[in-house]
């Protein structure tokens, strides 16, 4: 009996470390991936390494970005299915995590194998053509694209990302025929447009420091306002459409993440977003600070799961069941 006894205690003895590091504030343990969608040198890849840096300090251990660009956004939700739930790998969730579901056959589901940490900014989009373009205005642009049905090209930053689906729900409703070309990122398409291989680029505010300096041109940006640092573009609504996006992201961690360490994480990404230096990277591409917290995220999570599909739908690029 006694040896039993003995047994069970030093079982328990042993197990306490695992079961306890979070509640005991162990955590983290060792560095933080923190996964994002997009390639280094875009508007993610800037703002989101200045937010690392910040939680860095705050966490005590490195956050270290990795980029994991392609499908729409969606490979840094993916690579949480088959990830340690310990808080030791994180990953950006954009939007189009949630029309995955909608458009290829998936094994997870992304509001029940998700844990919602926190949203913390959204991009601010438009459309932009190269400075010397001829499509001078949006009204050039539509008149050219109906005169010349399938050969106005596009780029956007992959398939099924906002700048892609906002454009064709465009389209749909001017009933033009725009040819979609799609890269890995902002960094990829800048280079493109300004190659001259596309004709136009709709993407977030990533083509800003081109605009600035006289390679580009913007047309319509695609918030509720005009952007400050883009006053003369008029926005899709002062241009007689009824579209506004903004595609909010933030930070997902695993599965049955501990809520202790999905609170630490919380805590220290929030105030990670709330020092001068990410501000000031927000700011370059006019993007501001969305905080929601775990729990308004996941709302926000399965409200834009169901609106999402009701897009994929009504452009016709639902899969087939």
């Amino acid at each position: 009996m006694k040896r039993r006894q003995f047994a069970r205690l030093a079982a328990a003895t042993l197990a306490a470390p695992a079961l306890g590091v979070s509640a005991q504030g162990g955590f983290p343990t060792k560095p933080i991936r923190l996964v994002i969608a997009f390639p280094a040198g875009g508007p993610t890849d800037i703002t989101m390494r200045a937010l690392a840096d910040n939680a860095s300090k705050i966490l005590g251990q490195p956050v270290i970005v990795e980029n994991k660009p392609g499908a729409g956004g969606t490979l840094p939700a993916q690579g949480l299915q088959t990830a340690a739930a310990d808080g030791h790998t994180l990953a950006q969730i954009p939007l189009g995590v949630f029309r995955l579901p909608y458009t290829t056959k998936l094994t997870w589901d992304p509001i029940k194998d998700i844990t919602y940490v926190l949203n913390v900014t959204g991009y601010a989009f438009g459309l932009v053509v190269p400075a010397d373009s001829p499509l001078r205005t949006w009204t050039h642009f539509v008149g050219w694209a109906k005169a010349n049905p399938g050969k106005l090209t596009y780029g956007s930053t992959g398939t099924m990302t906002s700048p892609h689906l906002t454009m064709e729900l465009i389209a749909q409703k001017l009933g033009l025929q725009l040819v979609h070309v799609p890269y890995r990122g902002s960094a990829d398409l800048m280079q493109s447009i300004l190659g001259g291989n596309i004709m136009a680029a709709a993407d977030s505010t990533g083509f800003a420091p081109q605009v600035e300096a006289g390679k580009l041109r913007v047309l319509n940006t695609w918030g509720a306002e005009r952007l400050a640092k883009f006053p003369d573009a008029p926005t899709l609504k002062e241009l007689g459409l009824d579209l506004v996006q903004n595609s909010p992201f933030g930070i997902g961690a695993p599965k049955g993440t501990p809520p202790a360490v999905v609170k630490r994480l919380h805590d220290a990404f929030k105030k990670a977003m709330e020092q001068e230096s990410y501000l000031t990277a927000l700011k370059r591409y006019d993007m501001v600070p969305m905080y929601m917290g775990s729990a308004q995220y996941l709302k926000f999570a399965q409200e834009t799961f169901a609106r999402e599909k009701a897009l994929v739908e009504k452009l016709g690029l639902a899969k087939a069941s």
